[in-house]
């Protein structure tokens, strides 16, 4: 009983708010995050920064941002550099890698063809998470394409893991259909198959360390790691669900709330500094912060199944990053 009586209010407070700008009723900043985060907000072709009240910081492209010529729709993620001077932005059905100069508000770099998803030399099908290294080079998982793509932006030039439209598991000769390539503490990468639930550790000369499966998931989707040896993934589902495991494939916790909670098409989780995970919930229209401690929900901006634009609204909100100490969005 003393479980009901707890989380009832909170689903009371999460509904009733739907109605309401800003954060859900239940949020409680001080208990998520500091600083901003920055939000892939897909449906309204957009980025736009929050700090942990709800309130809007920032947001991309505004009037005279984009040359002539450019375009931007449908960012799919968005990372920032290692500098924090730029973000690192998928445009997945725009079939767009872009480099965004925070500091001039330009897109300073793009590959892809717009609107042309192709296994084509300089063409991308479906990209999918798009991040600069160390040495800046950018990896991409190149879903439709079935390969992870290094690419030089000062070239152009491109290498790549697994062979173009080769869609199955056995990597580093072929992916089936990877939708993630994260960056380890070790200088590895964590790729995501979306075939067959396979998570890999491949090192960046392409050597395969361990492929497990994500226990339980159905479709993963951006796996990451949370320290070494324990991963965080999210199934990419309607009744979705958030998932911590291990290296071994063991299950070490989930969230996968029933009712007017039930997570849809959920795309990334991050972890934060202070134990809780960050996520999209993006066919609900929101971003959402869980305490794995209590199993509850504890901050959400956006209203459940209500997408928008104004303030306190998302349109299918696909990807986020916490604003890093190093870049000049981390002071608005």
């Amino acid at each position: 009983m003393k479980r009901i009586q707890i989380i009832i209010p909170i689903v009371m407070s999460l509904a009733f708010s739907a109605f309401l700008p800003g954060l859900a009723k239940a949020s409680t900043p001080s208990k998520t995050f500091d600083g901003n985060i920055i939000i892939a907000d897909e449906g309204n072709d957009r980025l736009v920064v929050i700090d942990n009240t709800g309130k809007v910081k920032w947001t991309f492209p505004n009037k005279g941002d984009l040359l002539p010529g450019q375009t931007f729709k449908t960012p799919d993620d968005v990372f920032f550099s290692p500098d924090g001077q730029q973000l690192i932005v998928t445009e997945s059905e725009h079939q767009l890698i872009s480099i965004v100069d925070i500091a001039t508000r330009k897109i300073t770099y793009q590959y892809g063809v717009a609107d042309k998803g192709s296994p084509k030399a300089g063409s991308l099908h479906n990209p999918d998470d798009a991040m600069m290294l160390a040495d800046g080079r950018i990896v991409i998982a190149d879903i439709a394409n079935c390969r992870i793509l290094f690419l030089d932006p000062a070239t152009s030039k491109t290498t790549q893991y697994g062979k173009t439209g080769s869609c199955y598991h056995q990597p580093p000769k072929r992916y089936g259909s990877p939708n993630g390539a994260f960056p380890m503490a070790n200088g590895n990468l964590l790729v995501t198959e979306i075939n067959g639930d396979w998570i890999d550790e491949v090192t960046l000369g392409g050597k395969v360390l361990n492929s497990i499966h994500a226990p339980g998931v159905y479709y993963p989707s951006d796996s990451n790691e949370i320290t070494p040896g324990k991963y965080l993934t999210v199934d990419f589902v309607k009744n979705g669900q958030i998932v911590i495991f291990d290296s071994k494939g063991k299950l070490l916790w989930k969230f996968k709330p029933k009712g007017a909670l039930a997570l849809d098409h959920p795309s990334l989780a991050l972890p934060l500094p202070n134990g809780k995970v960050i996520a999209t919930d993006d066919a609900n229209h929101r971003i959402i912060i869980v305490d794995p401690t209590t199993n509850a929900i504890v901050w959400q901006y956006g209203h459940m199944k209500r997408a928008g634009k104004i303030a306190g609204y998302l349109n299918n909100p696909d990807g986020l990053d916490p604003v890093p100490d190093n870049s000049p969005l981390s002071t608005l």
